[in-house]
């Protein structure tokens, strides 16, 4: 069995095509710049790398590129796309709808895309995969969305309630719900794995530190906490992101600056962390250089 992964930005696709059978990974890629000037792809295969000029108005057609590379060409790992017989998509926010993975339907679509207002930047870019996905490789192979909160929904009240009114909660589901829980999952059972532990009985600390970077306290196999919230700003420091930050600060700077808050989101989202502090880059490399 073949499955083909796929992790949406509103610019990018990334993509690997995975053999089952051994867990065997085919060939991997990026699609970066997709409706944008100077598109470009990057695939991996046969011990072969190449980065290629290309045309991106949509997702559609970084999607039949991605087909041409793997079918063609030293990047070859597959005759046609038959012989595909799942696609995954990674969407980074379920709500507290969706609690694990799922089948896509319409149903589900829409349900994403009233969960957009918790993920603006996120959820989107996952349906433009999924409905480009359809588009270049039909609607009858099953497609699955891979929820980025579906591993922190064992969290129990007292972790993931906020002290705010209790009428946000019930009226707009003000709460937090954790991100990275692919991550998350995979690392604390490979860690039990890997010291000879009883997953069921053990308490693991997991830090996934990136760009984005969240920690997660398991407890016996499940996320008993988290540190981001309702959305992905919520945490530690990251590249561009403030991580927690006394609220009155948002007050402060916009009367200051004149930000509104759209203004103030952009900062704290986008020009904050390691960016913000360094006035330099999020890249610890270009840092460190």
């Amino acid at each position: 069995m073949k499955v083909l992964v796929i992790n949406c930005g509103s610019s990018s696709l990334k993509y690997q095509l995975i053999d089952m059978e051994g867990e065997k990974v085919l060939c991997k890629g990026l699609c970066e710049r997709i409706g944008m000037e100077s598109s470009m792809i990057t695939h991996e295969a046969n011990g072969h790398k190449a980065t290629t000029p290309a045309i991106f108005p949509t997702h559609t057609e970084a999607f039949t590129e991605v087909v041409k590379k793997m079918t063609t060409g030293e990047g070859k790992v597959i005759d046609n796309v038959s012989e595909i017989d799942a696609i995954g998509h990674r969407v980074v926010h379920g709500g507290e709808k969706f609690k694990e993975s799922c089948l896509i339907t319409p149903e589900v679509v829409k349900a994403i895309r009233d969960l957009s207002p918790l993920a603006p930047l996120h959820n989107p870019a996952a349906i433009l995969g999924i409905e480009a996905s359809y588009k270049v490789f039909g609607e009858d192979k099953p497609n699955v969305a891979v929820f980025d909160t579906a591993f922190h929904s064992t969290m129990p009240p007292e972790a993931y309630m906020f002290a705010v009114p209790y009428e946000y909660y019930e009226k707009y589901k003000v709460r937090r719900y954790g991100f990275h829980g692919t991550s998350h999952s995979f690392v604390s059972k490979r860690t039990a794995e890997f010291l000879g532990m009883d997953l069921k009985n053990s308490k693991i600390i997991v830090a996934h530190l990136g760009n984005g970077a969240s920690i997660s306290a398991v407890l016996n196999g499940e996320c008993v906490d988290t540190s981001m919230g309702l959305t992905p700003l919520e945490g530690l420091v990251m590249g561009t992101r403030s991580g927690d930050i006394d609220p009155a600060i948002m007050e402060f700077i916009a009367k200051k600056e004149n930000l509104d808050i759209e203004g103030i989101m952009n900062v704290l989202n986008k020009k904050s962390g390691v960016q913000g502090m360094s006035g330099l880059s999020s890249d610890f490399r270009d840092l460190q250089a």
